[in-house]
């Protein structure tokens, strides 16, 4: 199920080697080479209200932040609270943590990892007894 207001693809991501045998292999990247978590926060923002034919101006309104600030959010020069970010992504009509996995998932494929959407059987160390 996508969230409202949500067109693109959600990519179906499949777990790499080095990922079953620890993150210590993905984790070499310099801090230069890492994206900035505001930045790709604001890709995501920007591209959700665009998608939904919005302009700064609506949002920011119903968000009650100010246009300049959002705007800044949007393109990466500003670091957004947990608060704003409940009332940005409320404005949109799109829940907080939608955001946050399309993040998260941008961030893992410019770094070369892919992680998956489950976790598979062979790395759950328990059995669930019920």
């Amino acid at each position: 199920m996508r969230a409202p207001g949500y067109t693109g693809p959600m990519r179906e991501l499949t777990m790499r080697p080095t990922i079953k045998n620890g993150y210590s292999n993905d984790m070499e990247k310099t801090l230069s080479e890492t994206p900035l978590l505001r930045s790709e926060l604001g890709d995501v923002l920007r591209g959700i209200r665009q998608r939904q034919g919005r302009t700064l101006r609506e949002v920011s309104s119903e968000a009650q932040v100010s246009l300049g600030y959002l705007s800044e959010v949007e393109r990466g020069q500003k670091e957004a609270s947990s608060e704003l970010l409940e009332a940005i992504t409320s404005a949109l009509r799109v829940p907080l943590w939608f955001v946050l996995r399309e993040v998260s998932e941008r961030m893992a494929i410019i770094d070369g990892a892919v992680i998956p959407d489950a976790v598979p059987d062979d790395l759950v160390p328990v059995t669930l007894i019920s």
